[in-house]
């Protein structure tokens, strides 16, 4: 369930994510900056969707059903096998350690604008107030 709950969170904030603008980031910021920016929020969200969906498919083709709070039960995304099984665990543990580098890699890009350039990119980030210098 613990999954499932993310993955309806993940995908909610990913509509929301599409629909609204996001604040531009800093002129200042090299094109290397932007890219990496960018590409580490594309990730984040890759793995924020991969993590459910491989957990998914892993219980899928251990054969346990997965089942929802009042009873229904999901379609299996991979069939059953415990060849499948051990390889979508592995991509299961890859996905959770590249998840956890990728928040320790943006908790510290965070602190790099608070603490280092003060460019209100932090306090944009935390819903307190707009970027303007």
């Amino acid at each position: 369930m613990l999954g499932l709950t993310a993955l309806v969170l993940v995908v909610l904030r990913l509509v929301l994510r599409l629909r609204l603008p996001t604040p531009a980031l800093p002129e200042d910021l090299s094109a290397l900056q932007k890219a990496g920016a960018k590409g580490a929020h594309v990730l984040l969200y890759g793995a924020m969707l991969a993590m459910p969906l491989s957990g998914w498919a892993m219980q899928s083709a251990a054969g346990n059903p997965v089942v929802l709070p009042w009873g229904t039960v999901l379609p299996a995304l991979a069939p059953q096998s415990l060849k499948t099984y051990g390889l979508l665990r592995e991509i299961h543990g890859i996905v959770a350690w590249l998840f956890i580098a990728l928040v320790v890699a943006h908790i510290a890009a965070a602190l790099h604008h608070k603490l280092v350039r003060r460019d209100g990119v932090f306090s944009s980030m935390a819903g307190r107030t707009s970027r303007h210098q």
